[in-house]
């Protein structure tokens, strides 16, 4: 007889901090291994790279803390105006709203009677619920939680951005911008498989897609470098 308590694994449940976590970090790697090889290229000396790239780390993840805070809290706005909008027309016109409820279920498949009932039943039970989720989209699982986005961003972007410093610690100094290239582009093969295998997407892809990304990053930085040389 089988079970009749199935687990069943998703990763919807994931997706609001997962990107800004994968965003971050791939922003931090990308952005100060970019800078530190643009730099190095033009002939900077170990103080001045380092120096650039802490620099670099502080700007960065407090841009990516404001822009992910503002960016998930226009979202969360905009979510609370729907739901007001909902509990209103829900006072006002309780059978238009049932009657709005129940063709949304006829049209996903159920017999009209059928659908009427269980319209009537999700009303009892949580009318503002039914209509977030079933008419607005919303759920608890997807809802924007600003705060939450804006730290995992800081906090990933300065732990991609630390690889890049340590590089310019341990390097020999002629062999950084190298060396530097090297481990970024093996860490964003690492952070692109572990995004995709946490959100259940095929992980050769991801890798690859952060790997092209930061090589293109990095190349056209170091490019500048050389054709300027001068440290910016």
């Amino acid at each position: 007889m089988p079970s009749l308590h199935h687990r069943e694994r998703h990763n919807s449940h994931r997706m609001g901090w997962l990107r800004a976590v994968v965003l971050g970090a791939n922003d931090g790697t990308i952005s100060v291994s970019s800078l530190v090889v643009g730099i190095a290229a033009s002939g900077a000396d170990r103080q001045t790279l380092l120096l650039s790239g802490l620099a670099a780390i502080v700007a960065g993840a407090m841009s990516m803390a404001a822009g992910e805070y503002v960016s998930v809290q226009s979202q969360a706005d905009t979510e609370a105006a729907d739901l007001a909008r909902e509990r209103q027309e829900l006072a006002l016109d309780p059978g238009g709203e049932l009657a709005e409820l129940t063709e949304i279920y006829r049209q996903r498949g159920l017999e009209p009677a059928l659908a009427r009932q269980v319209a009537e039943q999700l009303t009892l039970h949580d009318a503002l619920g039914a209509h977030a989720r079933d008419e607005l989209g919303l759920s608890d699982i997807l809802r924007a939680r600003p705060i939450q986005a804006a730290l995992a961003s800081a906090a990933s972007f300065a732990a991609g951005a630390l690889l890049p410093l340590l590089t310019i610690l341990l390097s020999p100094p002629a062999q950084i911008s190298a060396i530097t290239t090297a481990v970024a582009l093996l860490a964003l093969v690492v952070l692109g498989g572990l995004a995709a295998w946490a959100g259940g997407a095929p992980i050769r892809t991801g890798s690859l897609r952060m790997l092209f990304w930061g090589a293109l990053a990095m190349g056209l930085t170091a490019a500048v470098g050389k054709l300027f040389g001068a440290t910016v």
